[in-house]
């Protein structure tokens, strides 16, 4: 008799396994988003700088992390993943220490933005490693099958902690002051070091080490769509406080909330159209739902509707990364998963980080609800790559 195979582990074991693994994501972005949405504002109001400088410190940040992306994928597959997650908790500890200490020079406006800014590099850093890092080592842990549902939940842990983050960051600030950010991070990498002292890590991959810029080269299709539509989050996380304010309006960090709630069910629920349908068809629809949604918040007459566009905005974009990273990651070998993932990963990075300064140069000249109908505009152009790729696999 023929023995039977082994069964598969059980979709809940697997389930788990990523989570044990994205957890420290959402740790790195419960620390982004504590100052997200009381940063431009801070800079703005309180240091007296232009709605430019606003964006661009935002901006900055995710510029940082965009250039961090060759060295967190040479390290991943290098070094190894854990050794890398603890670079970036190491990086988010100096960022939280750098805010604390920019928030007690606020009475000296230049000097208190200068280390500010420091902090925002350091935490855009760390946010490059430990992105790769749980990546890489969610992909190892329960195998290249499962790749959508890593990135997936992945997504999931970063946005979920964004929204968590953002009113909770309102709240710190406006109950005790713009220090107790800082101590909020140092106190949440601090814990998140302490547990993965104990966490085993995976045995390096051997095989092709494909240097950074070859990987980045494959990839660069379907990254470059992804730019298109990623344009559409780094502005309304960088723009809608200000948006509000300019139209009279309270509790912009709830649109915040909203994207992040309704990125998180979408993934929930249509985690598996990504293998059912393939990736390119999945980020077509995603990204057209995105660009009703920020269609909606430009054309807002009340918050409400802005929470509904926010909303939309969240469910279409949800998918994307995973719908398109399945697809990326195709292009690579498993020894150089990290030189791949981190490539592709900067396609997002360089969206955040243009976000800023562009729309905040659309803000100056237009307004800050244009924002959003330039971003609807680059989701429809990814829509229409994205349509040119699916054709050409199709094609192949």
């Amino acid at each position: 008799m023929t023995a039977p195979a082994p069964a598969a582990p059980p979709s809940a074991s697997v389930t788990l396994q990523i989570l044990s693994i994205v957890f420290y994501t959402f740790i790195a972005f419960l620390c982004i988003g504590l100052p997200i949405a009381v940063l431009p504002g801070h800079v703005h109001d309180q240091l007296g700088f232009s709605a430019v400088i606003a964006g661009l410190t935002i901006g900055l940040q995710y510029l940082s992390t965009l250039l961090s992306r060759p060295m967190a994928g040479r390290l991943a597959d290098s070094l190894g993943t854990k050794r890398v997650i603890v670079y970036g908790l190491l990086g988010i500890a100096a960022a939280g220490a750098l805010t604390w200490a920019s928030a007690l020079l606020v009475s000296l406006p230049a000097i208190s933005l200068l280390v500010l800014l420091v902090g925002r590099v350091l935490l855009g850093i760390a946010q490059g490693l430990i992105g790769v890092g749980t990546l890489s080592w969610g992909i190892g842990e329960v195998g290249a099958e499962h790749t959508a549902r890593v990135i997936s939940w992945n997504g999931i842990a970063s946005y979920g902690a964004i929204a968590i983050g953002a009113p909770l960051g309102v709240l710190l600030t406006s109950t005790l002051s713009f220090a107790s950010l800082g101590i909020g991070l140092l106190l949440l990498a601090g814990m998140a070091l302490v547990i993965v002292r104990n966490k085993p890590s995976l045995p390096l991959m051997r095989g092709e080490r494909l240097p950074f810029w070859a990987a980045f080269a494959r990839v660069a299709p379907c990254g470059a769509s992804l730019t298109l539509a990623s344009i559409g989050y780094g502005s309304l996380t960088t723009f809608v406080t200000l948006f509000y304010l300019e139209r009279g309006w309270s509790g912009a960090a709830w649109c915040l909330s909203a994207f992040g709630i309704c990125f998180i069910l979408s993934r929930l629920l249509f985690v598996n159209a990504v293998n059912q349908y393939g990736g390119y068809r999945v980020a077509i629809v995603c990204m057209a739902v995105e660009a009703l949604g920020l269609s909606l918040l430009w054309l807002a007459p009340s918050p409400a509707l802005a929470l509904l566009g926010a909303g939309l905005t969240g469910f279409g974009l949800s998918l994307v990364y995973p719908a398109l990273g399945v697809e990326a990651i195709k292009q690579v070998p498993s020894s150089s998963r990290g030189a791949g993932l981190g490539a592709y990963a900067v396609f997002f990075d360089l969206a955040l980080a243009i976000a800023g300064p562009l729309m905040g140069m659309v803000a100056a000249q237009l307004g800050y609800a244009w924002i959003f109908c330039v971003a609807a505009l680059l989701s429809l152009a990814g829509v229409g790559l994205s349509t040119v790729l699916l054709k050409r696999s199709q094609a192949h």
